[in-house]
């Protein structure tokens, strides 16, 4: 059963409007969304699982879309799952519970990284519930496979830059996080640096975006519950009717060219946008290309959206 409860508009400004901040909950645990912008209903989910989202707000397409920035369970304002169950499937019916909530009968669903995952389980499994996909540098496939794979990038990224500090201690914490698990993540603080630590190689060009717009932040909720789950979709991409905009960085080393190409040529209706100055961070690196890309796929695909 699904439950809601909703505030006044008012709360965390987004760009030049006010976001209305609401409340859903499912199974009893609670999800909070806050809508800003008009036109069709476009949920956001950011990465992590267990980031914050507020790194993910897009003030731009919010003269055009209903902009539905999300904090996923277990993070944000967001409930924790209380049985660590963080399933794509689980995560997906918390953002229909969302639109649900919204009365909206179709949408977008914009997902970077894990809430890629999470837009591609939805396509999947509630064909026909969107009216399109945004892919933002993600992956149908996560798990051991995708984790070699970005530590061959990474390898890749710390050879072409062994003259940088921060690119190097990246690889070290990258390496005792995932490769050898042997960094202790403890709690919230904990995750919070192990995160840092890599986010210089999230980027094309760190420095340069430090010099332009200061360092970049991350908050994170780490739920020592949340169970390892491993997720492929690969075989079920050619199910996906709904038109797909594929958003890939040239320097992501989480989810590379490879996986955006392998994405992108399952859907009947896709198209591709690689940002050639970007990592995994292209809506900051790139913020006007992104922007641009994304404007222009509502606007071919949807009908009745505001210009």
């Amino acid at each position: 059963m699904n439950e809601t409860n909703h505030s006044p508009p008012a709360g965390r400004p987004m760009g030049t409007t006010k976001a209305e901040t609401r409340t859903v909950i499912v199974d009893g645990v609670r999800e909070v969304y806050r809508v800003a912008g008009e036109g069709p209903f476009c949920p956001v989910h950011s990465g992590g699982p267990g980031v914050h989202p507020e790194y993910l707000r897009l003030p731009a397409p919010e003269e055009h879309l209903s902009m539905v920035h999300v904090d996923p369970v277990g993070s944000g304002d967001s409930d924790l799952l209380p049985d660590g169950d963080c399933s794509m499937a689980r995560y997906a019916r918390f953002a229909e519970a969302v639109l649900c909530d919204l009365a909206a009968r179709t949408g977008y669903f914009l997902g970077h990284s894990h809430g890629g995952f999470v837009a591609l389980q939805f396509a999947v499994d509630r064909p026909g519930r969107l009216e399109g996909l945004i892919l933002y540098d993600t992956a149908a496939v996560y798990g051991r496979e995708q984790m070699e794979a970005a530590t061959e990038e990474m390898a890749a990224f710390v050879q072409c830059r062994p003259d940088r500090p921060e690119a190097v201690e990246a690889t070290r914490v990258w390496e005792a996080a995932v490769v050898s698990q042997t960094m202790e993540i403890a709690d919230d603080e904990a995750h919070r640096r192990c995160l840092h630590g890599i986010l210089p190689a999230c980027f094309a060009d760190c420095r340069r975006r430090v010099e332009r717009v200061g360092e970049p932040t991350l908050r994170v909720t780490h739920d020592a519950n949340r169970h390892p789950v491993g997720w492929d979709v690969r075989d079920r991409l050619g199910t996906i009717d709904e038109p797909a905009l594929v958003i890939v960085g040239t320097y992501d080393f989480i989810c590379p060219l490879s996986c955006a190409y392998e994405t992108g040529a399952g859907p009947a209706d896709s198209r591709l946008c690689e940002l050639r100055a970007s990592g995994h961070f292209g809506h900051v690196e790139e913020a006007d290309e992104f922007t641009a890309a994304v404007l222009d796929f509502v606007h071919t695909t949807g009908k009745g959206i505001r210009t």
